[in-house]
């Protein structure tokens, strides 16, 4: 084969590749357009499937309305309105169990700290004691002067623990506060009144710690 016969057999072989993609586009163009066209089909049919849906749904519910039928009850609505109403009623249990816990903890706590506290009024008593024997010369000394801060130091932490003294001469008697250990005479004071206070009582909180050991005018 020349060289000429070869050149135009290559040339027409280019042509006909050359033609040949034109057409598979072409092809894979119009497959595409037709592939878009038929979902375009099924869309509008299922659009109109729905709204015939809607409106039959719309139809039978106004019939059952006019002939008084009541609607079917859907089951899982009815399942689910069954579970909802068992947490509700779970989550109420566990809060009134969690308040009744943080109640009986508190409750404990306080009944543990009482009883410590308890054990250190002693020590408050003999700290008062203690300065009240100090000579009038003597209050100024340094050494009172330490004991008058450590006493007064130990006072507030109890305060801020909620430990606050019960008042006790001036007041009515209440039993509820009060210790009565004997009658005394007394001008100042009416009968019935807490005249002496024989040793400080103390609160914690709302619960007495220890009652205040009094002498009631007669």
């Amino acid at each position: 084969m020349s060289k000429e016969e070869k050149k135009e057999t290559a040339e027409k072989t280019e042509k006909t590749e050359k033609k040949t993609a034109k057409e598979l586009q072409q092809e894979v163009a119009e497959k595409a357009k037709q592939v878009a066209e038929a979902a375009n089909k099924v869309a509008e049919a299922a659009e109109d499937d729905t709204k015939e849906n809607e409106a039959k749904g719309s139809s039978e519910e106004g019939e059952k309305k006019l002939f008084g039928k009541k609607e079917k009850k859907n089951p899982f609505k009815e399942k689910f309105e069954e579970m909802q109403d068992k947490y509700m009623r779970q989550l109420a249990e566990f809060e009134n169990f969690r308040k009744r816990t943080d109640k009986e903890k508190s409750q404990m706590f306080d009944q543990g700290a009482s009883n410590v506290l308890e054990k250190i009024l002693p020590v408050v008593d003999n700290f008062e004691r203690g300065l009240a024997q100090v000579p009038e010369d003597e209050k100024e000394s340094a050494f009172a002067d330490g004991m008058n801060m450590i006493y007064k130091q130990l006072i507030k932490q109890m305060e801020d623990l909620g430990v606050t003294p019960i008042e006790a001469v001036g007041k009515e008697f209440d039993p509820n506060f009060h210790n009565a250990v004997m009658q005394v005479e007394s001008e100042e004071y009416e009968e019935g009144v807490v005249a002496q206070e024989l040793q400080k009582g103390y609160m914690y909180k709302d619960m007495v710690l220890r009652h205040s050991m009094v002498a009631v005018a007669k």
